[in-house]
């Protein structure tokens, strides 16, 4: 393999339905799952009225963006398809924007159609965790809606991918995959594209800190802006024994890690102590 090449990368922005989100200074995503099948109970949300009080929660608490997802990704999930998705999502979008014009809605899904109908009802960025290889009409369709794309490795699929992961250089293998997605979006015309390393999603305990550890890789590799999402997961709760629910101090510590190496998106649960997390580590850098 040829050695990789930095990429000169400097106070990024994404546009989101024509308004420029800088990323200079990292920013915090709030998860709100309009699902009850989430692997963290505290953050299922059931109705309109409590979804519009999750973001505007969120949003007070300094969340840069909101992203909604309508299927649990935890492994074993139970899998929905894309009308049922549409079916809890767009009611959800139609009431959140009523409320927070201005919010930036950002939607987990692995479906084209899905990301197609929710970006045209107002949400701003696809985020999926499939990178594309779900569905192959999602890079063409984040392309021709100019749409910022959050590219996610994946090894396996939700129902599986913590059956034996295996690699023999999970930080090389990643990033060559990230590479390559990149490239491909790229010729998608897709202009904004994110990458996450997935954290979690067909990666041992081991393999997750080895990912957090050269994090700062992907940022100055790939010369895009890094999404990571940690909050909550097993590579916190299982190491220090513990349940999802007793995780945040745990899911502190790895984000102001991650944001010391260079993170520019934080996809959390719990906004109020990220949004601390990043105001401290900027103090620091003499932000």
């Amino acid at each position: 393999m040829e050695p990789y090449q930095s990429n000169t990368f400097t106070a990024p922005s994404i546009n989101c339905r024509g308004h420029l989100l800088s990323l200079a200074r990292p920013v915090v995503m709030g998860i709100i799952n309009v699902t009850d099948d989430s692997f963290y109970a505290g953050s299922r949300t059931h109705g309109l009225h409590q979804i519009v009080e999750k973001a505007g929660q969120h949003l007070q608490e300094g969340a840069a963006i909101l992203d909604l997802g309508a299927q649990s990704t935890r492994p074993g999930a139970t899998l929905i398809g894309a009308a049922e998705e549409l079916d809890r999502l767009l009611p959800a979008i139609h009431a959140i924007l009523n409320h927070y014009p201005e919010a930036i809605l950002s939607i987990d899904t692995w479906y084209a159609a899905v990301a197609e109908k929710t970006i045209l009802a107002g949400a701003a960025i696809i985020n999926d965790i499939s990178a594309g290889d779900l569905d192959p009409d999602m890079i063409p369709v984040a392309g021709k809606l100019q749409a910022p794309y959050i590219a996610m490795h994946m090894q396996g699929k939700p129902a599986t991918m913590q059956q034996q992961p295996h690699y023999n250089n999970v930080v090389q293998e990643v990033l060559d995959y990230l590479v390559q997605k990149l490239t491909v979006c790229r010729a998608a015309g897709i202009r904004d594209f994110i990458a996450d390393p997935g954290f979690g999603f067909g990666k041992t305990l081991e393999h997750n800190y080895a990912l957090l550890q050269e994090l700062h890789l992907f940022r100055e590799i790939l010369g895009v802006p890094v999404l990571t999402g940690i909050s909550r997961k097993s590579m916190i709760y299982r190491l220090l024994d513990i349940t999802p629910a007793d995780a945040l101090n745990g899911t502190t510590v790895l984000n102001t890690i991650a944001l010391q190496k260079g993170t520019h998106i934080l996809r959390v649960h719990d906004v109020k102590a990220a949004v601390e997390a990043v105001r401290i580590t900027e103090k620091m850098k003499g932000n």
